[in-house]
């Protein structure tokens, strides 16, 4: 009987996958929405590509027992599953939803729409970089890529926004 008892509890207490990865999915879903958008610059695009996400966290092997490694593996996921998209778009004419788009918080868009006119690659470590709060070493490793290939890029990237952002009139003070 305490037999029993006992591993009725641990049955209890430990979530089976399906709960885990509905908790991860809404744990990270803001993070990988914006990922995508970021990546995309489209919200329909951003839905699949988050859905895209989901399901390969389902279907393949996340790595659940650590939240570092899982954030890390689902920022990845997320960027080839973007570029994904944008090899398959090339192929195939689109017609942008950009008309129909009042969903974004103001505060959040800050300079999204300077950014988006960087290169893929600035885009990504500019993205984790300020809006995520990675490290460049973190990048590095969520890229792969050196960490001074990281860290000339952002500099790079910081280089041509700014550039981007005097060419529109923004003033630093």
């Amino acid at each position: 009987m305490k037999l029993f008892t006992f591993m009725n509890n641990k049955k209890e207490t430990q979530p089976d996958r399906s709960e885990q990865i509905e908790r991860i999915i809404r744990k990270y879903a803001d993070m990988i929405y914006r990922i995508a958008y970021q990546n995309t610059g489209n919200y329909s695009d951003a839905d699949d590509i988050l859905q895209e996400v989901s399901i390969a966290l389902v279907t393949k092997d996340a790595p659940l027992y650590d939240e570092e490694h899982l954030k890390s593996w689902l920022i990845r996921v997320t960027i080839n599953k973007c570029r994904d998209l944008h090899r398959h778009l090339s192929v195939i004419e689109t017609e942008p939803l950009e008309d129909h788009e009042d969903i974004a918080a103001e505060e959040k868009q800050d300079i999204m729409e300077e950014v988006q006119q960087l290169s893929e690659n600035y885009r990504t470590i500019i993205y984790l970089y300020y809006y995520e709060n990675y490290t460049l070493q973190e990048i590095a490793d969520i890229t792969q890529k050196s960490i001074n290939t990281v860290s000339s890029g952002l500099q790079r990237a910081r280089k041509q926004l700014k550039n981007i952002l005097t060419e529109e009139g923004y003033s630093y003070g």
